[in-house]
Formats: structure tokens, sequence, C-alpha cells
């Protein structure tokens, strides 16, 4: 009994040595407990650290990188500023430089420091849009000047969304870079509009698919025949293509009289929502325009008892605000 009165003690100390280690000034961090144990105003104000990182990611890169600064590439998603992430918001919080896409809500860059640099995307084909090649080379000279750069995204970053490219970038050039999943707006449309993607008795199965192929591929790279055959099929950036696309599903035997939703400006306030089956979706959605979400399956025929989005009182959804048509002017840069 005394051998084992011993050796609790003994463990107990040792406890309280690891405790004062991981907690002393607020730094010593144990792995267990991360960066975010930090205190919220000395989280915000150092810079990342070799091996540490920001946020409590581990391997973040040597000290050579460090120096150089590093790119956060951050999933905004799809609008509601709410959705959000809390490591993306930390993110923004710490960023020398914010380069955003045009569809991004304002409400969620603002989560940047005043004095932070702010370069505003504009539509993609637009005179004021920087090529991909140039936001690449912006990333890579931003984060070469020693700044923390936050890329931030619509949606997810790596799904539709050039985020694998621009880190294939990063990469190349040997910056230090992080990815942020953000909401995609795949799945958090359809939530807003009260369409599950999957439910145990309508659909086990769902696919996420492009409506806007790059244009440069001699063919098309979708297994038609497989998307047709799904649960749930969700095409993003597809609207301005719906003939097509219904076109092609009938043609590889999905039935007419499936259920579609179309889904514009999904969890932003204005959102709105056209219903029909692949029979008649092209002329009900006359006029719909992007960014929008299209719904093929079943589980469309629930929205009408899920529909929780538009019933909320307009205080809890917000007012419409008016959307800029164009790009913000930019400063000149050097690409």
């Amino acid at each position: 009994m005394v051998e084992f009165a011993f050796l609790t003690k003994v463990v107990a100390g040792l406890k309280r040595v690891k405790r004062v280690l991981c907690t002393k000034d607020g730094r010593g961090l144990s792995r267990e407990r991360g960066a975010d144990a930090l205190p919220q105003d000395d989280r915000r104000s150092r810079k990342p650290e070799p091996g540490n990182g920001s946020f409590g990611v581990e391997d973040a890169g040597d000290e050579a990188a460090d120096r150089r600064g590093r790119v956060y590439i951050v999933g905004a998603g799809p609008g509601d500023p709410g959705l959000l992430t809390l490591k993306g918001k930390r993110c923004l919080e710490e960023a020398d430089v914010i380069v955003y896409d045009h569809l991004v809500n304002e409400d969620i860059v603002a989560h940047g420091r005043p004095d932070a640099e702010r370069v505003r995307l504009g539509k993609p084909g637009s005179a004021g849009r920087l090529s991909q090649d140039a936001i690449n080379r912006l990333l890579v000279r931003r984060a070469s000047e020693g700044k923390v750069v936050v890329r931030l995204k619509g949606g997810d970053p790596f799904i539709f969304s050039r985020g694998g490219e621009e880190a294939e970038a990063l990469a190349g050039a040997d910056v230090a870079f992080e990815i942020v999943p953000g909401v995609t707006s795949a799945i958090a449309v359809p939530s807003y509009a009260g369409i599950p993607l999957t439910h145990r008795h309508m659909a086990s199965s769902v696919a996420f698919v492009t409506g806007h192929e790059d244009s440069t591929k001699e063919a098309s790279e979708i297994d038609w025949k497989a998307v047709a055959g799904m649960g749930t099929v969700v095409f993003l950036m597809g609207v301005s293509r719906l003939s097509q696309i219904v076109a092609r599903l009938v043609e590889e035997g999905r039935a007419p009289e499936t259920p579609v939703a179309v889904i514009e400006w999904g969890t932003w306030p204005g959102q709105r929502t056209v219903t029909g089956t692949l029979q008649d979706i092209r002329e009900r959605a006359q006029g719909m325009r992007r960014p929008a979400v299209i719904v093929v399956g079943e589980v469309v025929r629930l929205r009408n008892r899920l529909e929780w989005f538009k019933e909320l009182p307009a205080s809890r959804r917000g007012t419409e605000a008016k959307r800029q048509q164009e790009a913000a002017p930019t400063k000149a840069l050097k690409a």
C-alpha cells in the first residue's frame, strides 16, 4: 500500500509539471492543446512559427519559408457570412493581404485588419479580372515579400474552384501554404433550399458535377451514363447549360419525370428556387442566372416540407443587398 501511494504521488507530480510546461506564458504548447489555447490577442499578433504555424498546424515550413511569409487558401462558403469557418476567420484577422473572388460576401472580408491590402478580383472574363497565371504570380510575390496572404475563395477551394492550381503554383515556387476548407455550395445551397442530398428512402448516393468544363478540352471527361445513374446529382456552374445537361441525362436513361431544382443565389437573402422535372425545368427556370446550383433526384420532392430558410423572418435572413455588377477598381498590379 505504501508503494502504491508513493507511485500515485509521483504520477500526480509529473502531470503538474506537464501542465506548467504547456501553459507557461501561454506559449509552451503541447500537441494536445494546439495554438487555439493562446489568448486571443496573443494569437492574432504572432507571425507563423516554423513547425507550429499560426493556428496549431504541424509542419508549417522551415525558417526560410517563414521569412517569405505564407499563403492561406481559404474557403469562404457560398455567401452567408455565418458559414465561414473559425479557422478561416482567424486567417483573415492575421492577413497582410486578402485576395478574394467577386462573389465573396464583403461581410466576410470585413474580418480582415483595416490596414490589410485588399485585392478584389473581377468576374471571370471581365476587363478587370486577372488571369489565373497572374493571380498565381501575385500570391507568390506577396508571400515572397514576407507577408501573410489569404486567398479567399467562394465555397470550398478544392471543389471546382482552381484552388488546386493555386496550391501547385505555390508549391512550385517553394512558398509555404495551408488549405482551409470551406462549406461548399454543393452541400450548403440545397440545404438552404430544404433539399437533403441523401435520404434513407430516396437516395443512397450523390455526385457533384461541373456544368462548365474547361473549354480547351478536346472532349468531355464526364461519364454521363454513370452520372445519370446516381441517386442525386448536383451541378455547379451549369445554369447556362441547363438544356444540354437535361438532354444528356435523359439520353443516358434518367426518367423524364425526375424532379429538378434550380437554386439561384443560395444562402443569400435573395435566394430563389424553381422546381420542376427533366421534362419542363428548362421552361420553368428561364431567367435564372448564376450563381446557381442544379439538383436532380427524388430528394427534390422533400423541399415543400423542409423549406426552412424562406420561412425565417426578414430580420433573420437579412436585407437584400445591392450587388456590385462590375469588379471594384483595383490598383495596378504587376503580374
